[in-house]
């Protein structure tokens, strides 16, 4: 995860935020965005991990720029059951999806 941490204090691209089609494109889609953001927002992405389950993403901003990054786990037939990723879950979705999310981050930061 030490990967994402320079990410951390970045500045958020708005405009860059509402391009669901390029942000489509690296496998992950938008499931909240608050427009215009308040000065303190979260943002949640989501993109497929295995046949049972999605990675959900969570960005928190603080005056524009990111202060927090969460990634979750939900099951596919209840999104509204989220949890936390296991270390074999992190490598996992590191190895097969990191530069798909790091693709992502250098995209929506400034």
């Amino acid at each position: 995860m030490e990967r994402f941490r320079k990410y951390m204090d970045k500045e958020i691209n708005p405009e860059n935020l509402k391009d669901t089609e390029r942000i489509n494109c690296l496998g992950i889609s938008c499931t909240y965005l608050p427009d215009p953001p308040e000065d303190f927002d979260e943002f949640e992405f989501s993109m497929d991990f295995n046949e049972q389950e999605n990675i959900v993403i969570t960005v928190a901003i603080e005056s524009g720029k990111i202060k927090r990054v969460m990634f979750s786990v939900a099951d596919k037939e209840n999104p509204y059951e989220i949890r936390s990723l296991t270390p074999s879950q992190i490598e996992e979705l590191l190895l097969n999806k990191g530069d798909q999310l790091v693709q992502f981050f250098e995209f929506i930061t400034i």
